[in-house]
């Protein structure tokens, strides 16, 4: 009898100026589940930053040690080499202005230093999946803070072409924030169909919640695949 195959690690690269950093993972996450690579973030300026060799993994977490600009170029040398790239930002706190910046270049999670050890493994796992690991509230915050922005247009624009008529209406008016109702007597519909086209729709997306889609739809404008 054939020994089972054995499950495919998670391949994670850890973008920090300080090794010890990277013992920290090691030490959380198993090495039976994960492939830990590391690359020091040695030049500080943004420039330098945005020239920086990135090897290709699955996801990619950015410890935040550095200006606020010169982390944003990094993680836009990572999306720029890869486009579908996963990225989680590692930082001792994360204000509205900062997160909603990252969220706006495509980062997909964020934690603190604090968090780490308790959510690293479920968190890694699941944005590289295709999720979010953003505070619910935080996520809230910022949704609402592009709802009616030119950008939110865009995005309504790439709805996928494997959707209904139907389902780019529902999808319309969830991205300008609209309750079930307030969908259901706008397209003139039952709340139940309005229920079941937004089912659809968050599964044709690959996301569990409505703030999810908003943000990958805004996300998917910043850039398109």
């Amino acid at each position: 009898m054939s020994a089972a195959p054995r499950a495919r690690r998670l391949k994670v690269c850890l973008l920090s100026p300080h090794p010890l950093v990277r013992s920290e993972f090691e030490r959380v996450l198993p090495a039976k589940d994960f492939q830990i690579s590391f690359k020091a973030i040695n030049p500080t300026s943004a420039v330098e930053l945005k020239e920086l060799p990135i090897p290709r993994a699955a996801v990619y977490v950015v410890d935040a040690q550095s200006t606020q600009a010169s982390i944003q170029a990094l993680v836009e040398n990572v999306l720029g080499r890869y486009a579908k790239a996963r990225i989680l930002v590692l930082s001792s706190k994360h204000t509205d202005t900062a997160t909603f910046d990252f969220l706006r270049l495509g980062v997909k999670g964020l934690l603190t230093y604090g968090q780490a050890e308790k959510q690293w493994p479920t968190a890694l796992p699941l944005v590289a999946a295709g999720g979010y690991w953003v505070p619910r509230a935080v996520l809230s915050r910022f949704v609402e803070s592009i709802l009616g922005n030119r950008k939110a247009a865009i995005a309504r624009d790439k709805t996928p072409g494997t959707l209904s008529r139907r389902e780019r209406e529902v999808l319309e008016s969830l991205l300008q924030n609209l309750s079930n109702k307030e969908i259901a007597n706008k397209l003139n519909i039952s709340e139940r169909t309005v229920k079941f086209h937004v089912s659809n729709l968050l599964e044709k997306h690959g996301v569990r919640r409505r703030a999810d889609l908003i943000v990958m739809r805004f996300q998917e404008a910043q850039y398109p695949v």
